[in-house]
This record gives structure tokens, C-alpha cells and sequence, in this order.
């Protein structure tokens, strides 16, 4: 019964989302939401994989973990599914943040899986001492190697296209492929560390290049206003002075026109007397 009401639930989100996320994936489909649920387990067991050479059992663990959740999907499915996404999200890197978010919906959620992966590897190489790939012996180079070897499994047969385009990359400084694969998979990681930080770098100094234009915009306008309330207020001064030294021209004319006014009067009212 309970497994007839797993299948009922799994046919609704695949007829729900049918259209999403072709990935060249077995059948049926992965839904959104499946494909989000698979990679919070596949994250929770990320650690699992670097620290174990039987990725197998893991992969049936994920698959029964998945059946809790309503989602009928075989270990060898979710492998592949697993493949695909990374294959993918290795694609994105030459693509703009913007693009890249509309073609493939996972990227954050691989990205937080590898970052947190690569923290890993760099606090074990700090407790072994610091001493990175040239650590010979001691616990240290024993625990990368497990580290590793089970990435090879797990990570480096993802896909041969993949992992050739990253080869040509990161073998560039490793003499025709003189160093294991091991080494290209740190490489890679650490490639993959440098150009986060880089991306990261890039967007808070495009925000704050922003900010100091808004800054300067804002500066430059409280300026102009400035100069312009400046340029108000004297001319204001300049008519007001104006307007004054017009009263006072025409309180002289008037004090001079009543004086020859009152002369005029007087000088009648004295040839009045006369007469």
C-alpha cells in the first residue's frame, strides 16, 4: 500500500514539472523540486564521499533516502543524475552570473557542495601541519590521499568532456600530464577556490564603484543647488540695493520739488504783499 502511495506521489511531480531539466538523464524526468530534494541529500553526505573508496553503498543510501521522501529513483539513477549536474554546473563558468542562473537553476546549491568541499580539504591540510602536497608521510598525506582517490570515484568520472576541458586547463603547468590525477583534482579545486574568491572581488568592487558614483552624482547636484541658491540670493541683494537707491533718488527729487514748491509759494505770497 504505502509503496503504491510512493509511486501515486512520484507520478504527480513528474507530470507537474515534466518540461524541466532535460539533462540527458535516464527516465523519467527529475522534477525541480526532486532535484532540489536530491541535492540536500547528496550535500549532507558530501563529507561521506571524500572520506570513503565505496561510493556504491552511498549511492543506495541516497536512493532510500529519496524513497522517504516520495521519489522512486534507483542508486545508478541518482549517480548519473549527480554526473549531469556537475557536468553542468562546470559549464557555467564561462557564462555571465545573470545567464548562467536562467540555464541552469542548481548553481548555488553545487557551488555551496564544492566551497564547502574545498573549506574541508584546506583545514585538513592546516592540521596536518601546513606543509600541502609536500608533506611526505604522517597521518596528514594518508588522510588527503582517502581524500582524493574517493573524489576520483566519485567526482572525475563524471564526464570525459568535462574533465578534459578542465584538464587542459589545469594541467597546463604539469609537463604533458606528468602529475597523478589526484593532483589535477586539487588543482581543479583549487582553481574552482581562486575564481570564486575572483568573482566575489569583482562584484564588491562593481557595488562600490556604484556607490562612490552615486556619491559623486549626489555631491555634484547638492553643489550645483548650492551655487545656484548662492547665485538667488545675491542677485535678490542686488535688486533689493537697486530698488533702495531708486527710493533714495526719488525721495531727493521729491525733497528738491517740494523746496521749489514752498520757494515759489513763499516768493508769490511776498509779491502778493507788495501789491
Amino acid at each position: 500500500m504505502e509503496g503504491g502511495h510512493h509511486h501515486h506521489h512520484h507520478h504527480q511531480h513528474q507530470l507537474s514539472v515534466n518540461m524541466v531539466d532535460t539533462g540527458g538523464d535516464r527516465f523519467p524526468q527529475w522534477s525541480l523540486q526532486e532535484t532540489k530534494e536530491f541535492l540536500s541529500i547528496r550535500a549532507d553526505l558530501d563529507r561521506t564521499f571524500m572520506e570513503t573508496k565505496r561510493n556504491k553503498l552511498l549511492w543506495e543510501v541516497i536512493s532510500s533516502k529519496m524513497k522517504e521522501r516520495g521519489y522512486t529513483r534507483s542508486a545508478e539513477q541518482c549517480k548519473c543524475k549527480w554526473k549531469n549536474l556537475v557536468t553542468r554546473y562546470k559549464g557555467c563558468e564561462t557564462m555571465e552570473p545573470e545567464s548562467m542562473r536562467q540555464q541552469f537553476p542548481f548553481y548555488n546549491e553545487l557551488q555551496a557542495i564544492f566551497t564547502a568541499r574545498m573549506q574541508r580539504m584546506l583545514w585538513l591540510e592546516a592540521e596536518g601541519g601546513g606543509g600541502g602536497a609536500a608533506a611526505s608521510g604522517g597521518s596528514s598525506s594518508k588522510k588527503k590521499s582517502v581524500r582524493l582517490s574517493s573524489d576520483d570515484e566519485d567526482d572525475n568520472e563524471e564526464s570525459d568532456s568535462g574533465k578534459k576541458k578542465r584538464k587542459g586547463k589545469a594541467t597546463s603547468g604539469g609537463g604533458g600530464g606528468g602529475g597523478t590525477s589526484n593532483n589535477n583534482l586539487q588543482e581543479i579545486l583549487e582553481d574552482f577556490m581562486r575564481q570564486q574568491i575572483q568573482m566575489e572581488v569583482q562584484w564588491r568592487e562593481a557595488v562600490e564603484a556604484r556607490e562612490e558614483e552615486g556619491r559623486l552624482r549626489e555631491m555634484e547636484w547638492r553643489q550645483t543647488m548650492e551655487a545656484l541658491e548662492k547665485e538667488r540670493l545675491m542677485m535678490d541683494r542686488r535688486w533689493r540695493e537697486r530698488e533702495e537707491q531708486r527710493q533714495m533718488r526719488e525721495e531727493v527729487r521729491a525733497e528738491k520739488r517740494d523746496a521749489l514748491i514752498t520757494a515759489l509759494l513763499n516768493k508769490l505770497r511776498r509779491e502778493d504783499k507788495d501789491l
